[in-house]
């Protein structure tokens, strides 16, 4: 809290030194403008398969999702996001954005034979007691400690479409609002495409009325689907159905600090605009960076 009143209350006193701009809701609206959304047939980059961004969403690429996540979010640096789906009706900044993650996991031909016999309720109680055991480590690696409240929806695999979702309810640290992490796996050949909805609790409902839409906008490559693994050429997965919702594959400390680190939410709101107007406004008023012709070229 202490660091969210000191990036408002320093956000203010550059506005007022300057006398340029009447609020930051212009700075917001400039920084929003800056982002270039896309729409239609997205391919990615690691020839995994296409995305068509579905109607009343709109697609930032990799790079500009870095920046909003690490710089306007407060998150780990991350070169592995692809991209991410976006509300056509917010900014990034408003007190209701969301968006779904896109990152894809190649970790192998992930078998589905025990997805009927696992007992979600009592893998609930595992998962919550485990979270309570890492919170020195997870605070240790600079993250806060969270408190795994319980199911925003019970873990459902769609057997017929490969697909696995579920959704947690989430406390980090003294926060009062909870976090929804809504997971979305669609399995593939070689690994999983991972879509994670981040957002307030109360984005729940619109979020789960989306899922069907986002679900069909992705189509894996030729030769890259589930329904292509070659037992004599492709690797299995060490994980299964009930390790990748529970997170068990990954070491103790990483699950929670890989998966969840988007929920990270370090400002919200009127902070969060604040702070990203100051992070914006400091980048158009600092001088250029002077640089070789052989960086240029280069980069």
């Amino acid at each position: 809290m202490k660091k969210l009143i000191v990036s408002i209350a320093l956000l203010l006193s550059v506005l007022t030194a300057f006398g340029q701009i009447d609020s930051a809701q212009m700075l917001t609206d400039s920084l929003e403008a800056s982002l270039q959304y896309a729409h239609g047939e997205i391919k990615f980059q690691n020839g995994i398969g296409t995305l068509s961004v579905p109607a009343g969403f709109r697609y930032l690429d990799a790079k500009q999702s870095q920046f909003v996540l690490e710089d306007l979010w407060g998150n780990p640096q991350d070169s592995t996001v692809m991209g991410m789906i976006v509300p056509e009706n917010r900014g990034m900044l408003a007190d209701n954005s969301w968006a779904f993650i896109i990152t894809y996991e190649e970790m192998g031909y992930v078998k589905d034979d025990d997805a009927d016999e696992i007992d979600y309720d009592e893998l609930l109680e595992e998962m919550q007691t485990e979270s309570k055991a890492e919170n020195e480590l997870r605070e240790q690696a600079g993250f806060e400690p969270i408190e795994v409240v319980g199911w925003a929806s019970k873990p459902f695999y769609d057997k017929e479409k490969k697909v696995l979702h579920w959704a947690k309810e989430l406390k980090f640290g003294t926060n009062e609002f909870h976090t929804l992490n809504y997971n979305v796996r669609i399995l593939g050949r070689k690994g999983v495409l991972v879509l994670n909805a981040v957002s307030s609790m109360s984005e729940l409902e619109e979020v789960q009325q989306n899922i069907a839409p986002v679900l069909s906008a992705f189509a894996y490559a030729d030769g890259s689907s589930y329904n292509d693994f070659d037992p004599e050429l492709d690797e299995v997965a060490a994980w299964t159905i009930g390790g990748l919702v529970a997170g068990k594959v990954l070491a103790k400390v990483g699950f929670f600090a890989i998966l969840l680190k988007y929920l990270k939410f370090i400002l919200i709101g009127v902070g969060a605009a604040a702070t990203a107007a100051w992070k914006w406004y400091k980048r158009k008023t600092e001088p250029p960076t002077v640089r070789n012709i052989d960086e240029s070229a280069n980069s």
